[in-house]
This record gives structure tokens, C-alpha cells and sequence, in this order.
């Protein structure tokens, strides 16, 4: 019998760094990204201003690397608080770095660090906040610029808000397929869910239903954040926003007989994803669905999914008449952000990004005293290279180290090319109007995205009038490599992997409300408080299953922190599936059978289980197996009576 040579497997960090996202082309990003710092820096240059140009293209870059898919409204959060955010870091930084020596900025530094890494936990936005922070606190110590602090915070705001302008007031090419340009985005987001949906129904019986189900999820999640964004209108909104509002919540009760249907394994007749499909139709092009094929009515969840088409056959019927019955999405109060910014995952990722920050600040000082890197220092790029690779949003710490030194060092070289031939600064501005056209395809990858941006900095540097720094920019870039990877792996205190562990509590507790509603303190005539609920447990469970993705694909000092983890969302994921599964039965037939109770109770005996060999504690994965509820919670006996199949 011939021998197999075996196959040599990947390490999951290695993997992630020459793994890339793929898509369409986002053209009007690219369109938006020509049309930012490129045209700021050509005005102020003709101007007689260059520096005042490096500072606004400097806010248009970093408002670019933000410029991300999905509506209008979001991106005036997305884009906006980061910018102001960095504002107020370059008036701090300039400031702090005029008036207070290398130690005591050092110190301020390192606070801003830890403040920002804590915020940061909050989730992508205040990540993207924090991030441009700190950066811009490090440009603004270190990059000698003649404006004053003020003028350099109002320059870069500039910069940033024109970029943001162009995201409001530029149609995108979904614009084309009819109404009101400004929701284009809704309209996208909205279609989506409806294509997950018929993609669910189409493989509810197949072996890929549990990912057809997370796409469902981030389906939802990206059209609850796609309409739960400031309005673009003070008062009453438009006939066009409430008739996405009516379309979206017609969409829940829709994705729900869809998970109870992927739950069962039966497979789906065919006909019964083609009313999703039309109504994914009619949302993108403004218009009625027309008939919708009814599926068969033969078990509780394809009734159900029959009553969620006539609902959303009639939303569409209705316009922008009252909206389907259905609550917003529920916004985190300011005590829970408090509590995550001080919980375990913001004081672990502020200490990390403090460490870090601040290392790289006094190298970067020390380094500067001496006299090492010469007259015009760039200090500056040493700890805003250290907040980059310090992201965990960005992927594992070896791959962000990889391919930020691989991409480094190409731009580098590429830049002392091109520098050589282009003429200045004609040449410059030209090179700054590609780089920012090249940011929304790069992001797609850590390694271009550092190449595109280290090309676009060397550019600013020269058009500011200091010295060419590429073969210095290699050097830092190693330097503050080895400081992250350094830090990335110190005994943090505490319990490692609080991101992780934070995430999977708020992901229990989700689950555990969601649960309880359905089999205890919930009635029937509350869909709309259940769907909330849902939606809740689902997005939990997604952030959780994110990090834990994240943390498995680290080197293995760090990945065997979050050891068992998976095993446990991906229980709590069943538990979810299983409830919504009870819930579409329940408002059938009243009563479960008795194959949703052993269910229920054999999935509650595995999560106590696996939380106690992934050394969780009760307070992060109660002990539920007393009580059909995640916590416990005493739950009325008339209540579980009611639901449940009497034994005998």
C-alpha cells in the first residue's frame, strides 16, 4: 500500500496573514478617496501652505481607512467621532510636546494610552476613536508643523470632514436603481437580509444551514446599525426611511420561521425561498414585490413562515405607511459602557495599548536625545506604528507584525524609487491622490493597507518640507514590532484573555434573557420584545464568536488563554437556534414537544460542563441546569407547566 506524504499544516496566524478579503471593487469609495487629501494638499500647496495641507490630508487619510461599506447615517458616526477624537489628540499632543520634557510626556502619554485602549473595548467605533487619538497625539509631539496646536486640530478636521462630505453628498453607483439616493445604503442592507433569509430557507436541510444562519446574523446586525444611525432629516423622517424601517421589521419574524425551519434539518420546498428572494428584489429597486408563493403550511415553522410573508407582503403594500410592529435596536446605556471600558476587556486592552504606547514613546524619546536619527527626528512614528499593531481588530498579533513589517518594507522601497524620478511637488501630490484612491481596496489586507499608507506619510513628510525617511521608516517599524510582540505576550494582571471572556458573558447573559422570555416570564402577544431579544443574543454571540476566532489564530503562548471557548459559543449558539426554534412552536401550538425539552435540558448539562473545563467562572456561564433559564432564575411554575409536556 503506497504511503501519503502528509500534508503540512498552516499555523492559523501564518494562515490569517496571507489571507485577504475579497468582494467588488468599492468604486465610490475609490472615487471619494481620489477626491480627499490629494486635492487638500494641491490647494494648500498652491496656497503657500503645505503644511497646513499635511495636516488635513492627514485627517482625510485617516477618515479614509474608516470609509467603510454600509449607509449614509452610520458614517457620520464612523467617520465623525474619530475625527474629532484625533483633533483633540493632535492639540493635546502638540501642546504637551512644547511645553513638558521627555519624561512627563512620556507619562501623559502612556495615560492616554490606557484611557484609549479602555475606551477602545466599546466596540469598532470607539476602536477606530482611540486609535486616531493616539496617533494624532503622537503627530502632533513630534511632527515639527509652524501652524499652532489649534490651527493643526482645525486643518485636520477639515480634512476629515470634507472626506465625510463627500460620503454624504456623492450618490454611489446603487443610487442608479431607483429612489432616494441618501438610503442607498439602507436599501442595500435591507436587500441582504432578505437574500439570507431565501439563502437560509434554500439550505435549511443541508450541512452548511449553521452558516447560512450566521450569515443571516450579520445580515441583521449590518441593517440594525444601517438604520439605527442619526437621522439625516431634524424632524418627521422620509416617506423612503419609514418605508426601510416597515421592510426591515417585516424582515424578523421572517428570519425567525427561517432559523426554526434550519433548526428541524427537514429540508425546504424550493418555492419557499423565492418570496424572500422577491422581496430582497423589491427593496433594492423601490418598487412592490408583487405575488408572493405562499410555502406549504404543514408544520408550525412553515406556517409560520407563511404568516411573516403575508405581514411583509402587506408592509411592502402599505409604502411608508406604519411600520410593521417591532422595536429599535436597543442602544447600550452609558452605566454598561462604563462597565465595559472598566470590565476586564477594557482594563486588559488598555494596559496592553498603555505598555506599548508608552515603551514606544520613551524608546522613541531616548532615541531622539541622542541624537541617533539626526537633526529633523521622526520619533513620531515609532509609538503611531506601536498603536497600529497593538489593534486586535486588525487580526492575530504575529500576522499584524508580519504584514506590517512585509508592507513597510516594500513602500519603502517603492517610495525611494519613485521619489527619485517624481517632480516636487507636483509629483507628490499626484502620489498622495493614488495612495488615498488606493486605501478603500487596500484595507482589505494589513500588508497593503501599510504599504499604501507608508508611501501616502513618506509623501506628506517630503511636501512638508522635511527630509526623505524610508530607510528610518524600515527601522521603526521593526523597532516597534518588537515592542508590541514583546508586550503582547507579559503576564497581563488579572485573567488572561478578558476580551474574549467579557464578550462570551455579555453573550450568556443575552442568551439567557432570550431564553427566560420564551419559556418563562415572556407572553405570546410580546413578538416584538422577543425579537429584540433575539436580535440581542444573536449579535452577542457573533462579537463573542469574532474574538474567540481571533484569540484560536494567535501563537500558541496566547491562543491557549482562550482554550474551550469555541466549544461554548458554539453551545450557546445551539441554545439560541433551539430557542427560537421553541418560540416559533409555542405561538403554533402553545406546548413544546418532548424532543425541545431534552434538548434544552441536554444542551444546559453541556454548557455547565464545558464552562467548567474552560475554567469560566458562574458569574461569566451560570450554572443553569435547576431552571430552563441560563440564570437560573426562578421561573413560575404555572409558566413551566403551561409550556411543557406534562410526563407521566
Amino acid at each position: 500500500m503506497p504511503l501519503r506524504t502528509p500534508r503540512l499544516a498552516v499555523p492559523p496566524w501564518l494562515a490569517h496573514a496571507l489571507r485577504a478579503q475579497r468582494g467588488p471593487v468599492p468604486w465610490s469609495a475609490v472615487v471619494r478617496g481620489t477626491l480627499a487629501a490629494g486635492p487638500l494638499l494641491l490647494v494648500a500647496v498652491l496656497a503657500g501652505r503645505p503644511s497646513a495641507g499635511v495636516a488635513a490630508a492627514l485627517g482625510a487619510m485617516l477618515a479614509g481607512i474608516n470609509d467603510r461599506p454600509g449607509s449614509r447615517r452610520t458614517a457620520v458616526t464612523r467617520l465623525g467621532l474619530p475625527a474629532l477624537a484625533g483633533a483633540c489628540g493632535l492639540l493635546a499632543g502638540t501642546y504637551a510636546g512644547l511645553h513638558v520634557g521627555a519624561v512627563a510626556l512620556t507619562v501623559l502619554l502612556t495615560g492616554l494610552g490606557l484611557l484609549a485602549g479602555a475606551v477602545s473595548a466599546v466596540g469598532p467605533v470607539a476602536s477606530g476613536s482611540g486609535t486616531q487619538l493616539l496617533v494624532a497625539a503622537a503627530i502632533g509631539a513630534g511632527m515639527p508643523l509652524p501652524e499652532p496646536g489649534w490651527q493643526r486640530a482645525l486643518f485636520f478636521l477639515a480634512g476629515a470632514g470634507w472626506l465625510l462630505v463627500l460620503r454624504l453628498a456623492l450618490p454611489t453607483r446603487a443610487a442608479a436603481t431607483g429612489g432616494d439616493y441618501r438610503f442607498d445604503g439602507e436599501r442595500d442592507a435591507v436587500a441582504a437580509v432578505y437574500d439570507a433569509v431565501a439563502a437560509l430557507l434554500a439550505g435549511a436541510g443541508g450541512a452548511d444551514a449553521t452558516a447560512r444562519r450566521a450569515r443571516l446574523t450579520a445580515a441583521l446586525d449590518h441593517a440594525q446599525d444601517a438604520l439605527s444611525g442619526p437621522r439625516l432629516r431634524r424632524y418627521a423622517s422620509s416617506s423612503a426611511e419609514r418605508r426601510l424601517h416597515a421592510q426591515y421589521a417585516a424582515a424578523l419574524p421572517l428570519a425567525e420561521a427561517a432559523t426554526a425551519l434550519a433548526w428541524a434539518g427537514d429540508d425546504v420546498p424550493a418555492r419557499a425561498a423565492r418570496g424572500p428572494r422577491r422581496l430582497a428584489a423589491a427593496v433594492r429597486a423601490g418598487n412592490h414585490p408583487g405575488p408572493l408563493p405562499a410555502p406549504a403550511r404543514s408544520a408550525p415553522a412553515l406556517r409560520a413562515l407563511d404568516d411573516a410573508l403575508l405581514h411583509a407582503a402587506d408592509a411592502f403594500d402599505r409604502g411608508a405607511g406604519t411600520p410593521h410592529p417591532g422595536k429599535p435596536a436597543r442602544r447600550r446605556t452609558a452605566g454598561a459602557l462604563l462597565r465595559t471600558v472598566v470590565g476586564p476587556g477594557g482594563r486588559e486592552y488598555g494596559f496592553r495599548v498603555a505598555l506599548s504606547f508608552g515603551a514606544a514613546v520613551a524608546v522613541a524619546q531616548a532615541l531622539h536625545h541622542t541624537h541617533w536619527y539626526g537633526d529633523h527626528a521622526h520619533w513620531y512614528w515609532l509609538p503611531a506604528t506601536a498603536v497600529f499593531l497593538v489593534k486586535p481588530d486588525l487580526g492575530p498579533l504575529a500576522s499584524r507584525v508580519l504584514c506590517r513589517a512585509a508592507g513597510t518594507v516594500l513602500a519603502a522601497v517603492l517610495f525611494a524609487g519613485l521619489a527619485a524620478l517624481l517632480p516636487r511637488p507636483a509629483g507628490l501630490v499626484a502620489l498622495v491622490a493614488v495612495c488615498g484612491a488606493l486605501i478603500p481596496v487596500a484595507t482589505r489586507h494589513f500588508a497593503a493597507q501599510t504599504a499604501v499608507i507608508t508611501v501616502l506619510v513618506l509623501a506628506l513628510v517630503m511636501v512638508g518640507g522635511e527630509p526623505p525617511a524610508s530607510w528610518s521608516r524600515i527601522g521603526e517599524t521593526l523597532l516597534a514590532c518588537g515592542i508590541v510582540l514583546l508586550v503582547g505576550h507579559l503576564p497581563a494582571p488579572g485573567q488572561r484573555g478578558g476580551t474574549v471572556r467579557a464578550r462570551l458573558a455579555r453573550a450568556a447573559h443575552a442568551a439567557d434573557a432570550y431564553l427566560g422570555h420564551v419559556l418563562g416570564d415572556g407572553t405570546a402577544d410580546d413578538r416584538a420584545g422577543r425579537w429584540a431579544l433575539r436580535r440581542e443574543a444573536y449579535r452577542t454571540l457573533a462579537e463573542a464568536r469574532t474574538a474567540i476566532d481571533l484569540a484560536a489564530a494567535e501563537l500558541p503562548a496566547l491562543a491557549k488563554q482562550s482554550e474551550g471557548t469555541d466549544e461554548v459559543a458554539a453551545v450557546l449558539e445551539r441554545l439560541v437556534d433551539l430557542t427560537t426554534a421553541c418560540a416559533v412552536h409555542l405561538d403554533d401550538t402553545g406546548r413544546l414537544t418532548s424532543r425541545h425539552t431534552e434538548r434544552i435540558t441536554g444542551l444546559l448539562d453541556e454548557l455547565a460542563r464545558l464552562r467548567e473545563r474552560a475554567g469560566l467562572r458562574p458569574s461569566e456561564i451560570p450554572d443553569a441546569r435547576q431552571a430552563p433559564a441560563l440564570s437560573g432564575r426562578p421561573v413560575p411554575r404555572t409558566g413551566v407547566e403551561r409550556i411543557l409536556p406534562v410526563r407521566r
